[in-house]
């Protein structure tokens, strides 16, 4: 090799290192000024091809001890718990314990009279079920924590009609994956936690990652990123189970399927990884969970099982989710066709979300304000 080319190499080499560092130095400014106003706090990662090109903390864990959020600090995911469901749900479909086009009857006996639902529907939102946060917030005694056994039962007593029928629509529906929780403990045997624990977190090395009912079975957890609600009339972060509006925090903290995973954001990127490979599932049902439903009129939605599923000119494939719950904003976002990551877990309720202008910054894109 000639030292003219030797040269060449190495500037497009270190051509290439400047702008990734640029990359980097952006998004940082950027978080930063979002921490210093007060609407960031928690944990951003960012990875290509599965190497972090960015990690950083911001903020505190618990109010009450002063306690800073860390890399291993663990978050309640919310509604990115959905994704863990729906993989359980494929891996008793291999396994030979259910078909995704079992009516839901088959497992869930009392709600029988939705004759024509399949834990397909649940999976991708066309069942049509109505939300049960809503129906339940009329009936239930506040007073109780609720777990999936009491939807099942109210379901039953109501019957509520449904919204449309199953596989001619999408809606998005936390009713579904609550019963898709239920589905997989009858067709295993076994908790909701505790088969999520046996066949995905131990198998993938998720070690701070597990299924947590924080009223319903308390108990200390090191690292803990309690979730904070802002009190302007206080002018402090409080807890939301000492606010009237977001009491649903206790009253519905035995619900599991559509909530409830609590990780961190390296456990996240260890789940990432293996969503290439055939670790937990074959190739051929790792596609179907990132494949939109098609709808009875041959249309096709925006999502899959558990996931989001987006096509973009500049970004190519995206699989992302998001999780709100009073106390917690989560958001994970899946480039596949460039192998880029994005993983933000917080612990405050009003915090900004920062992932798309992330994502303009990785693909030098105008910046859109989060």
């Amino acid at each position: 090799m000639t030292s003219r080319l030797m040269i060449v190499l190495a500037l497009i080499v270190l051509g290439r290192a400047s702008f990734a560092q640029t990359k980097i130095n952006r998004i940082d400014s950027l978080l930063n000024s979002l921490n210093e106003k007060g609407k960031l706090n928690g944990n951003v990662l960012v990875a290509e091809k599965g190497k972090i090109i960015y990690l950083k903390s911001f903020g505190i864990a618990n109010e009450a001890t002063g306690e800073k959020i860390d890399k291993n600090t663990i978050f309640e995911l919310a509604s990115c718990s959905k994704q863990f469901t729906a993989m359980a749900i494929v891996i008793l479909k291999e396994q030979g314990n259910l078909s995704l086009d079992d009516p839901i009857a088959k497992y869930l006996p009392k709600l029988a009279f939705y004759d024509k639902i399949t834990i397909r529907n649940l999976l991708n939102h066309t069942g049509g079920l109505q939300d049960y946060l809503s129906i339940m917030d009329t009936v239930f005694d506040k007073h109780k924590i609720a777990v999936n056994d009491d939807i099942i039962t109210i379901f039953a007593r109501l019957r509520p009609a449904l919204e449309f029928s199953p596989g001619t629509q999408f809606k998005y529906s936390n009713t579904g994956y609550a019963l898709l929780a239920s589905i997989i403990e009858k067709a295993s045997g076994e908790s909701y936690a505790s088969f999520l624990k046996k066949n995905i977190f131990d198998p993938l090395h998720m070690q701070r990652t597990f299924v947590f009912n924080r009223r319903l079975h308390p108990r200390k957890i090191e690292n803990y990123a309690f979730g904070y609600i802002y009190s302007k009339y206080l002018g402090k972060y409080l807890l939301p189970d000492s606010i009237e509006k977001a009491k649903v925090v206790f009253w519905l903290d035995g619900v599991v399927g559509d909530g409830t995973v609590n990780s961190t954001v390296l456990d996240l990127l260890k789940w990432d990884r293996a969503l290439y490979t055939n670790k937990l599932i074959s190739k051929t049902d790792m596609q179907q969970v990132f494949s939109p439903a098609k709808l009875d009129d041959g249309s096709f939605t925006k999502y899959g099982f558990g996931w989001k599923i987006e096509q973009h000119t500049d970004y190519g494939k995206v699989v992302r989710h998001s999780g709100g719950w009073p106390g917690y904003k989560s958001d994970i976002e899946r480039h596949t066709d460039s192998d880029k990551t994005i993983i933000v877990l917080q612990n405050h309720y009003d915090a900004a979300e920062p992932t798309k202008i992330i994502r303009s910054i990785l693909y030098n894109q105008p910046l859109v304000t989060p």
